[in-house]
C-alpha cells in the first residue's frame, strides 16, 4: 500500500468532515493534495501538490492527474459539504447566511484548454485569456478580524460565448443559459436548498442582474448595484371596483437613478463600511424594476457623499437602508478572497486541459483556502502571529490583524512539525513548532 500523508490532527479533522464526498481512495488523495497545495510555496501544479505534501517520491504523478480528471467526486457536493462546515463553525445558529457572488478570470494559455478564451479580467481591468469561474462565498465575521471575510464554497466554470438566447421573448422567457447571472442563481439556489429555514442574503456587483433573478427561491434576497440606465416605476395602482380591462402591472414612470436622486429627500446617517465610519446621505424608495424583475417589488437605496451617488436595488424590503449599505460594502471580501487564493495559495496554476480537470482544479483550490481560514480560526494563535511578524519586520507597525498569508504560514509550519515528529499525526505543540523555526533559521545562517 502506498504511504499516506502525515497531517496534524487539527487539520485532519477538518478534512474528515468532507469524507462523505469521496470514495476511500479518492479521499486519501484529496487529503494529500489539499495538504500539498497548502504546503507548496512555488508552482502549485498538480505534481507540485505532491511535492508540497512530501509525496513526490511515494505516489505516482498520475495519481494527482487522475483525481482531477476522472475520480468519482463532484465539486458541487464538495462545496456544499464545505458550506455546512463553515456554517457549523463560524455562523450563529439559525442566523441568516450572508453570501457574496462574483466571477474571476484565472489566466491560462493554450488553445486546447477547455473553457479558455478571451474574457474580461476584472482584477486587471482589461481582457485576458483564461477560464472564468462564478463563485459563491459565505461572508463571516472572524473573532480576530474587524473586516468581513469571505469563504468561497461553490464555484462553476462559465464557457465564453455560450449565451444562446431562448426562443420567443417577453418577460416570461427563460433566462439565457450559460450567463454568469444564471450560474450565480443556480449556485445560490443550491445553498438555499442545503440550508432550509435560513434566510440567504446575497450581494453582487452591477453585472449580476437580469431575468434569471426571477427564479430565486423565496428565502433568498438579492442586493446589487443599480445600472445608470435602469428605468424604475411606481407600484401598480390598486384595481377599482367595477373597473374593466386588463389590470395595470406597473405605475407611473419614476425615472432613472439620477432622476430619483434629483427628487429625493435625504437623511444624514453614519454607516460602517470598509472598516471605517462614513457620513453619508441616504434615501430609499419602494418601487418596481419592470425591465429586470417584472412585477416583483424592490427597494432602491440612494447613498450620496462627496464622491457621488451610489444606487442599490434589493429584494429585501424589511432591512433598514443603513444595514443594506453595510451589507453591500461587505461584498468586497470576495475580491480579497480571489486575490488571496490566486496570489498566495496558487489557485489557477494547475496546467490541466481536459474538461473535468479544468472544472475541478480552481474550485478545489478555493475550498482549500476556506479550510485554511477555518483551521486558523479554531487552532491559530493570532496574538503570536502578530508578535512574530513585528519581530521579523519591525517596520510593519500598523499591522493589527493576521492576513491570509499569516494563516497559511502557520498551517505550513504546523504540518511540517507534525511530519517530523516521529511520524505522529497529533497536533504539534508550540514548542515543537518553535524547534522547527529554529532549525530553519540555523540552516539559513
Amino acid at each position: 500500500m502506498l504511504p499516506e500523508p502525515t497531517l496534524p490532527a487539527s487539520f485532519a479533522a477538518l478534512l474528515g468532515a468532507l469524507r462523505p464526498c469521496f470514495t476511500a481512495r479518492s479521499f486519501r488523495t484529496f487529503c494529500g493534495l489539499a495538504a500539498g497545495l497548502a504546503g507548496q510555496v512555488r508552482r502549485r501544479t498538480c505534481v507540485g501538490m505532491l511535492l508540497g505534501a512530501g509525496l513526490s517520491r511515494a505516489w505516482p504523478h498520475d495519481r494527482a492527474h487522475y483525481f482531477f480528471a476522472r475520480a468519482r467526486w463532484e465539486t458541487g457536493e464538495l462545496g456544499l459539504a464545505a458550506a455546512r462546515l463553515v456554517v457549523l463553525l463560524l455562523v450563529a445558529p439559525g442566523g441568516p447566511l450572508s453570501v457574496a457572488v462574483d466571477d474571476s478570470l484565472f489566466r491560462r494559455s493554450g488553445r486546447r484548454v477547455h473553457g479558455a478564451g478571451w474574457q474580461h479580467d476584472g482584477s486587471a481591468g482589461r481582457a485576458g485569456f483564461g477560464t472564468c469561474f462564478v463563485t459563491a462565498g459565505i461572508v463571516v465575521a472572524l473573532p480576530f478580524c474587524t473586516r468581513p471575510v469571505c469563504l468561497p464554497v461553490l464555484a462553476r466554470l462559465v464557457l465564453p460565448g455560450k449565451k444562446a438566447r431562448p426562443a420567443g421573448g417577453g418577460h416570461q422567457a427563460a433566462p439565457a443559459p450559460g450567463t454568469k447571472v444564471s450560474v450565480a442563481v443556480a449556485l445560490v439556489t443550491q445553498l438555499a436548498e442545503a440550508f432550509p429555514g435560513r434566510a440567504v442574503q446575497v450581494v453582487a456587483d452591477a453585472a449580476y442582474h437580469g431575468p434569471a433573478l426571477k427564479q430565486l427561491p423565496a428565502s433568498v434576497t438579492w442586493t446589487t448595484r443599480l445600472p445608470a440606465n435602469a428605468v424604475l416605476s411606481a407600484l401598480a395602482p390598486p384595481r377599482l371596483p367595477g373597473e374593466r380591462g386588463r389590470p395595470c402591472l406597473k405605475g407611473l414612470r419614476l425615472g432613472t437613478p439620477a432622476e430619483l436622486a434629483a427628487a429625493a429627500t435625504w437623511t444624514p446617517v453614519t454607516v460602517q463600511a470598509y472598516g471605517r465610519s462614513h457620513r453619508t446621505d441616504l434615501a430609499a424608495r419602494t418601487c418596481l424594476w419592470y425591465g429586470c424583475l417584472h412585477t416583483r417589488t424592490v427597494k432602491v437605496i440612494l447613498a450620496r457623499n462627496d464622491a457621488g451617488v451610489l444606487a442599490l436595488v434589493t429584494t429585501d424590503l424589511t432591512t433598514p437602508a443603513t444595514a443594506l449599505i453595510e451589507r453591500y460594502a461587505a461584498r468586497w471580501s470576495i475580491e480579497q478572497a480571489f486575490a488571496d487564493a490566486r496570489n498566495i495559495l496558487g489557485a489557477g496554476e494547475a496546467r490541466n486541459r481536459t474538461r473535468r480537470a479544468v472544472e475541478r482544479t480552481v474550485p478545489f483550490a478555493l475550498i482549500v483556502s476556506t479550510l485554511v481560514i477555518a483551521w486558523y480560526t479554531r487552532h491559530g494563535r493570532p496574538r503570536h502571529t502578530l508578535t512574530a511578524r513585528r519581530h521579523d519586520q519591525p517596520w510593519y507597525t500598523t499591522k493589527t490583524e493576521p492576513a491570509f498569508e499569516d494563516m497559511l504560514t502557520q498551517l505550513r509550519r504546523t504540518m511540517i512539525a507534525a511530519r517530523i515528529s516521529a511520524g505522529s499525526s497529533a497536533h504539534p505543540t508550540p514548542e515543537q513548532t518553535q524547534q522547527v523555526l529554529a532549525a530553519w533559521h540555523a540552516a539559513a545562517a
